[in-house]
């Protein structure tokens, strides 16, 4: 026996706009604009020895983050919702504030690493809340997206690492 057809409404019907899968996919809207911005503006602040290979991964790691942006905010229009879009509702709905105004590298390169692990920790929680929910489609866009964070954290990490990795 073939499965029942689902309609749109049925399959959108819990996914009202203070529900947790849509609160928690707006949010990633939010502060992947937010990280896309600190990371250029990082890009653009960066100094020092390791001007060269900061200011091209800082550049590299906004372009991931960028790209991630609609398909979320396609993702809540799919489930049946408007996506934030407006500076306003970024700066009021993420979880990622604008980068601080740092002369410090170091503190630029901690600040970046403390939003992916902020991100990280709040992408996991919303794959959970989209598992339990039924809705594998938000579920996958959130684990490839939580993987680009991962990397940048890991990265950011191993710079703020003061062992110059040739001892043990």
């Amino acid at each position: 026996m073939a499965p029942k057809a689902i309609s749109a409404k049925e399959l959108n019907e819990n996914n009202k706009p203070n529900s947790d899968v849509v609160l928690g996919l707006q949010k990633q809207v939010a502060n992947a604009f937010i990280l896309y911005l600190n990371y250029k503006h990082y890009h653009w602040q960066t100094f020092g020895p390791l001007f060269r290979d900061l200011h091209l991964l800082f550049d590299e790691f906004a372009g991931e983050v960028y790209v991630t942006i609609d398909e979320m905010a396609e993702r809540v229009r799919m489930i049946g919702q408007n996506p934030v879009s407006r500076i306003e509702e970024f700066q009021k709905t993420a979880t990622i504030k604008s980068a601080k105004d740092s002369s410090d590298m170091r503190e630029m390169i901690r600040e970046a690493d403390e939003n992916a692990l902020t991100v990280i920790r709040e992408m996991r929680a919303a794959i959970k809340t989209a598992d339990e929910a039924d809705d594998p489609g938000t579920a996958d866009v959130l684990t490839r997206f939580v993987q680009i964070h991962e990397k940048h954290e890991w990265w950011l990490r191993d710079i703020l690492e003061k062992r110059d990795g040739l001892t043990t």
